[in-house]
């Protein structure tokens, strides 16, 4: 009998570990892009009320009429970082009309790593999924969401 020396792991035992690290990422970071993507969808959801209280509150000082996302930042009814760049994955955007009595506020995913729908809200206050069919669940598209 020989007396080994050597002390630490064989080539083998190492593989065999890494293969096992391997199988346990490829079963984890899906499940984790998914939670992402839902955090993403529910915080674009939740901005869209929150611009639109913007606006509400903005209408009762901007002369009857509503505010771009300039014009809410700038009377601190929304924070700064909304311009320009996504907010939680999102890209929000306000479409007024042209007399700036009806607005339409937007916000898609700035990749589709970070939400996988498209949101909407109107002067009526309900979140609506994106009209657009590739950014709405099957057979959702304009309809409102519910959470």
């Amino acid at each position: 009998m020989t007396n080994r020396s050597n002390k630490g792991f064989s080539l083998l035992e190492l593989l065999i570990v890494v293969a096992i690290i391997l199988i346990i990422a490829t079963i984890a970071i899906p499940s984790l892009l998914r939670s992402r993507q839902a955090a993403h969808e529910a915080a674009a959801v939740s901005t869209l009320r929150t611009i639109n209280t913007a606006e509400v509150t903005y209408l009762s000082t901007g002369n009857g009429k509503f505010g771009a996302i300039t014009d809410l930042i700038g009377n601190q009814l929304i924070p700064s970082n909304f311009n320009p760049g996504p907010v939680s994955g999102y890209n929000f955007s306000i479409a007024l009309n042209g007399t700036s009595t009806d607005f339409t506020i937007t916000a898609s995913p700035a990749s589709t790593n970070d939400g996988r729908y498209g949101y909407y809200v109107t002067t009526d206050g309900t979140v609506r999924y994106s009209t657009l069919a590739t950014l709405a669940p099957t057979g959702s598209a304009g309809s409102p969401v519910s959470q």
